[in-house]
Formats: structure tokens, C-alpha cells, sequence
């Protein structure tokens, strides 16, 4: 679980990155879930992007994706994901 403190930070390291992926009128599934699994596990932190023709609730698909891939869900803003993951092999950030 992350703190408040940790949150503020990764939302920094977040603000300049490009969303990697989208979530359109098909919604979640099982290999987009493995897929940010292994994105996460290369980059750590990620923004995944949702279209205006997706039909469920971002909060919902945030939800599915943060607990499909293990990771956390630092942030829901307007359209937009940000997922964190703490990568075994390729740990690139210390959170304070």
C-alpha cells in the first residue's frame, strides 16, 4: 500500500510520461492484463489511457487492472491511469 507521501511522488514521475495503452469498447481482458503485467515489470510506472467509447466505469477498469497486474493504482485523472508497479529485476525508482 502506498502512502500519501509515495502517491505525490510517483504522480510527479507520471506527469511527463505518454499513456503506453488504451482501454476502448472492449474493455478489460485477460491479455491486455498480462500485457501491462509486463510493462509494468520493465517501466514500474505507466499511464494507461480510456476511450470515450469504453462503456464501463474508469474507476471500475482501474480496479481490474491494478489487481489483474498486482500493482497500485496511483492516480484516476479525467481519462487517464496511472499504475505503479515495483519491478523485481529492474528496479528503477526509491520511493521516499
Amino acid at each position: 500500500m502506498l502512502t500519501g507521501k509515495q502517491k505525490r511522488f510517483l504522480r510527479s514521475k507520471a506527469h511527463h510520461l505518454d499513456p503506453i495503452f488504451q482501454v476502448g469498447k472492449g474493455g478489460v481482458n485477460e491479455n491486455m492484463i498480462r500485457q501491462i503485467a509486463n510493462a509494468l515489470e520493465a517501466r514500474e510506472l505507466m499511464k494507461i489511457s480510456v476511450l470515450q467509447n469504453c462503456e464501463d466505469d474508469k474507476a471500475d477498469i482501474a480496479g481490474q487492472l491494478a489487481e489483474g497486474a498486482g500493482a497500485e493504482l496511483v492516480q484516476i485523472i479525467g481519462n487517464t491511469i496511472v499504475l505503479y508497479k515495483e519491478s523485481v529485476e529492474n528496479k528503477q525508482m526509491i520511493l521516499p
